[in-house]
């Protein structure tokens, strides 16, 4: 049978990559093959380089390339709001929108004991010192609409309630067990500006 190493090389590398299937990684090997030379070592270069200089901001768990994200470090925000999410992902959705002027804070996945994922292993600890040191008046719970999603929240929310603060939840224009980074924009807009107590 035809085959050539180095080809099945690239096309399992691009395999690994979230939403990738064969054929696509087939197809992204041969461009790459394609592609000229000196493009292609620019390109692993620049791969290399976002992969050593992006990180979790110390503050919120977003990503950023600098000491603290671009969205913390904005005074023109309101940094008494804060709207916890699960993913980078979803505050890239939530942005999208052009209306949301709080802050974030990342919990960098969700509650799932069968996955062996408990309070410990999400972003909490740091979100409870930023309560703690002040100025946050307000906690938007924007986890998904899922079971996970749920949990999450209602942990949270407990959690929450020996802090002076408001907590509300997103209103469920988005779908029941989905997620936000699939939304439209104006249905997050609708359900961050439809929130309600938790």
């Amino acid at each position: 049978m035809y085959s050539i190493e180095s080809m099945n090389i690239l096309q399992e590398w691009f395999s690994k990559l979230p939403g990738i299937g064969p054929k696509s990684a087939r197809n992204l090997a041969y461009h790459l093959i394609e592609m000229d030379p000196e493009e292609v070592k620019q390109f692993a270069q620049d791969m290399y380089t976002a992969r050593l200089a992006v990180r979790h901001c110390p503050v919120c768990g977003n990503l950023t390339d600098r000491e603290i994200c671009s969205i913390c470090d904005d005074d023109r925000r309101d940094h008494s709001t804060v709207c916890v999410v699960r993913d980078v992902k979803d505050v890239m959705a939530i942005e999208r929108g052009h209306e949301y002027r709080g802050v974030y804070h990342v919990l960098q996945g969700e509650l799932s004991p069968f996955e062996g994922i408990g309070p410990d292993e999400l972003n909490l600890a740091s979100l409870y010192k930023r309560i703690e040191d002040g100025g946050i008046k307000e906690v938007i719970l924007a986890t998904n609409a899922d079971v996970k999603g749920e949990s999450t929240a209602i942990y949270i929310a407990k959690q929450l309630e020996k802090y002076e603060v408001t907590v509300t939840r997103i209103a469920h224009g988005v779908p029941i067990g989905g997620e936000l980074q699939n939304a439209g924009d104006e249905t997050l807009i609708r359900s961050i500006e439809a929130r309600r107590p938790y």
